[in-house]
């Protein structure tokens, strides 16, 4: 008993760490005199909820790098985190980012569609602009106890499943449309029958979650639910980083690839005249030294030879893209995640 009390504890102090609000993270005050010296740079990196582990410990490699490169010149960068398309919309109404790193590339073309970022953004980076990758899996207690094995498991009777709200977070579209995928999978392409599908699975879910970490320590501090929804990486950092022994995780047959997607704010970074700096930030996301941190943090990163190095920590799954089964982003949001869209209806049934 008193070993399960001093884990639990430690867990709830690490989550309580990691869910600091994105005022606590950001000054949001201040940074206009980024780069007034010629010196020293101040960026702001907003981003999404669950991606705070992995720039906890990129912006020190980054930092080092770029100070090697400029003869040691100061900089400093603050982050904000929260759901991806909450912090769209902060950045959108005035939140001064730099950089946005996201999990969802219709988050940043909203913000090139309000004139924040050029419209070149996904060609002035390697691999569309997305530096890793990653994908929808389950994470369950030890044991299994429900026998979860794929999506289908998810509707049962009796199965309670904890996921980020889709209106809100990539982390919850991404659930979303990767249990409609292999709906519409085992249905061979029935519609009408994926529906009734994907509201019994959302029937299991009580309430959404206002972000993946929000979902995460719900499932795994507050013992609530018999499955996370979740990406890959948070299943791990869960099962392997913060805890051991109390969770598995569950791949399902067939899911959806989730790409995270990253743009300097050029209307910010012009202003400030951090432009440069900003640039240099997100190009190091490629640099080996960072792609070998996403994958320690169990990122699928793109360079190839890092991800044949971490082969086994990334088992070989049967994956399908947003984009090719469903249309662009934009005609995604407005089918299931716009007001009254698909994603309403069907939860309606709950």
């Amino acid at each position: 008993m008193t070993i399960r009390t001093t884990a639990l504890t430690a867990l709830a102090a690490a989550l309580a760490l990691a869910a600091c609000s994105p005022k606590e993270e950001a000054a949001q005050t201040g940074n206009a005199s980024a780069a007034a010296d010629g010196k020293s740079v101040k960026l702001l990196n907003v981003s999404y909820d669950v991606a705070r582990d992995f720039y906890k410990e990129y912006n020190p490699l980054f930092i080092k790098a770029y100070q090697a490169k400029h003869n040691g010149a100061e900089i400093d960068i603050q982050q904000s985190h929260g759901g991806s398309s909450k912090q769209a919309l902060s950045v959108a109404n005035g939140l001064a980012a730099d950089v946005v790193t996201m999990n969802q590339t219709s988050d940043i073309e909203m913000l090139q569609q309000k004139g924040l970022v050029k419209n070149d953004w996904t060609q002035r980076l390697p691999d569309n602009a997305v530096p890793f990758t990653s994908t929808t899996v389950f994470l369950v207690r030890k044991g299994n106890p429900k026998q979860i094995k794929d999506w289908n498991d998810l509707t049962r009777d009796g199965v309670q499943i904890v996921l980020a709200n889709p209106k809100t977070t990539g982390n919850g579209r991404y659930a979303f449309l990767g249990a409609y995928g292999y709906g519409l999978k085992v249905n061979n392409g029935d519609e009408a029958k994926t529906n009734d599908f994907v509201a019994a699975f959302l029937k299991n879910a009580p309430v959404f979650e206002n972000g993946g970490r929000a979902a995460t320590t719900t499932f795994s501090q507050r013992n609530i639910g018999d499955v996370l929804v979740t990406f890959e990486n948070e299943a791990n950092h869960v099962s392997k980083k913060l805890t051991q022994g109390q969770f598995e995780i569950v791949y399902p047959s067939y899911t959806i690839l989730s790409e995270s997607p990253v743009a300097v704010v050029d209307s910010v970074a012009d202003k400030k005249g951090t432009q440069e700096a900003a640039k240099e930030y997100l190009e190091y996301l490629w640099s080996e030294p960072a792609q070998e941190l996403a994958a320690k943090l169990y990122l699928r990163p793109r360079n190839a030879d890092v991800l044949a190095k971490h082969q086994a920590d990334f088992p070989a799954i049967e994956t399908f893209t947003p984009n090719e089964k469903f249309g662009t982003w934009d005609e995604i949001m407005k089918k299931y995640f716009a007001d009254g869209g698909l994603f309403d209806q069907l939860s309606a049934k709950k």
